[in-house]
Formats: C-alpha cells, sequence, structure tokens
C-alpha cells in the first residue's frame, strides 16, 4: 500500500479522533459518504481528490497542509498472520440450517411445514434486524399460526446442529488469520450458541450480528459495517456464506466471495482451505 496515502488516512482518523468525533459525524460534516471516509482512513482509497482532502480539511478545523505532513504509518501484523481476514456466515456454515425446527413446530401444532415457514419469513428480517425483540416475535408467529403462545428461540436451539467439519477447519484457520462471524440472526442466539458449544469459542477479531448492529445482509450497510468492524475491506476479505445473493453483494464491494454447501461440508471447508492456500 502507498504509504503516502496510508499516513493521510492516519492523520484524518487522529484528527477526527482529538476532535471527539465519530465517522458518521465527520462524513457528515464534509459532505462525504462514510464508506467512502473509512476507506480512506484504512488506506483503501489510495488516491482521494482534493476536493475531497479540502472538505475533509474544513470539516476537521485544520489546513490540507496539516493533513498531509507525514505521519507514522501503523506497526505491521506480526509474522505468521495472512493478510486475508476471513468473514463466515452462520446458519448454514457454522451451523446446519434451522429447517428442522419448522417440521418440528408443524408437527406439535398440526400445521403443514409450508405455513410455519411462511410465517417466520413473514417476520423475519425485522427481527434479525432488532425491531422485534424474541417476545413480540413470538407472539407475532403465535397470532399469525392461530396457535397458543410458541417460543420460536427454544425451539431454533433444540434443532439447530453444528457443522462439526467447519469447526476444525476454524479452529485451524484462526491461527494464521483473522476471523469474524457475519450473520443474519435473531437476538441473543449468537451468545447462546457460543456458551452451549454449537459455535467454536474462539477469540474472533468481530461478530457482526445483524440484531445488535440493525442491518441485514445482502444490504450494502450491513457489509459496510462489517468492514468497520474488521478493519478490512475489498479483496483482504473472503467471504463464506450459503447464499449465492449475499455473496454477490458483498462482491460489489470488491470482497471474494466462497458458496458454502452445508450437504457437502468436507467439500466446502477443502475450497476453503485452497482458497486461504492452507
Amino acid at each position: 500500500m502507498n504509504s503516502k496515502y496510508k499516513s493521510l488516512g492516519i492523520a484524518i482518523q487522529e484528527r477526527r479522533e482529538q476532535c471527539g468525533l465519530t465517522q458518521d459525524e465527520l462524513s457528515d460534516r464534509a459532505g462525504l459518504a462514510y464508506s467512502t471516509l473509512a476507506k480512506i482512513e484504512r488506506g483503501v482509497v489510495k488516491n482521494p481528490s482534493v476536493f475531497t482532502v479540502s472538505s475533509l480539511a474544513q470539516a476537521l478545523g485544520c489546513t490540507v497542509e496539516e493533513l498531509l505532513k507525514t505521519q507514522p504509518v501503523r506497526a505491521p501484523r506480526s509474522s505468521g498472520i495472512d493478510d486475508t481476514f476471513l468473514f463466515c456466515d452462520l446458519n448454514g456454515v457454522i451451523v446446519r440450517f434451522f429447517h428442522k425446527a419448522f417440521v418440528q413446530l408443524a408437527h406439535d401444532n398440526h400445521l403443514t411445514v409450508d405455513r410455519v415457514e411462511t410465517a417466520f419469513w413473514h417476520y423475519n428480517d425485522a427481527a434479525n434486524k432488532g425491531e422485534m425483540n424474541p417476545r413480540d416475535f413470538n407472539a407475532a408467529m403465535s397470532e399469525y399460526l392461530g396457535i397458543p403462545r410458541m417460543d420460536w428461540h427454544s425451539n431454533y436451539l433444540a434443532s439447530v446442529e453444528p457443522i462439526n467439519e467447519m469447526h476444525e477447519c476454524l479452529r485451524s484457520v484462526i491461527k494464521t488469520n483473522r476471523v469474524g462471524i457475519l450473520s443474519n440472526i435473531h437476538e441473543g442466539l449468537i451468545g447462546k450458541m457460543l456458551k452451549d458449544g454449537r459455535i467454536p469459542d474462539l477469540d474472533y477479531a468481530c461478530i457482526v450480528d445483524s440484531s445488535e448492529v440493525h442491518a441485514i445482509k445482502p444490504e450494502q450497510r450491513m457489509y459496510e459495517i462489517a468492514e468497520q468492524m474488521a478493519g478490512a475491506s475489498g479483496e483482504d476479505i473472503l467471504f463464506v456464506d450459503d447464499s449465492r445473493a449475499n455473496l454477490i453483494a458483498a462482491e460489489r464491494l470488491g470482497w471474494r466471495g466462497l458458496w458454502f454447501d452445508d450437504y457437502r461440508p468436507a467439500d466446502s471447508v477443502a475450497r476453503l482451505k485452497e482458497a486461504l492456500d492452507l
């Protein structure tokens, strides 16, 4: 990476923090897109225009010349750590998807699986975004299905299964790469699955929980938040997901994508290791 522009990104970040501004606040003041500012600070945008730098300087109360002064460059990562940041989806990659939960709920309440799935997908996005808490989600599902109050999250946790091949892979990969989870998920479920071992309890660089960040895949905002939390972007990120739509959305931001087939997890893990040169 060109040290001049990496240094510019550091200068902007340090000045912003001295001013007590968040990236959102600075981008608003400077009239820039949040994603643009984030990429400049990380050095991903190697050649911001003079107009952009001027706008940032004005918003930060300094001159362009002050921002362009040479700044210390961040120390490189310790040896043995690869540059690729691995983001993994949860359902369909780390754990087997929850179709068994639909089947069990349908059986227990004398309903068709199709009706249960229809009710679930009707409210799922709102729950994943944190707009609907578990209690309200259960109440909405119960009313839609015409059944007594239910507990979807307990039903989900009783049905979901770890994909052991991927668990073993992650334990190996995290020794040489930074790893994060990027999931559309209901409130509280990730913590419970970490606690009971259905998600390997590893030193993840970040966990992007849709219910906490209030965005979902394949919305662009979800990936921008993930980039910020990971401190990585573009081709530095390899994203593993079982949804083609989610992968295509990530690739629009320059991410590399790898489709995971949970029916053939060993084959998918082999392709992942090949992509990481393991």
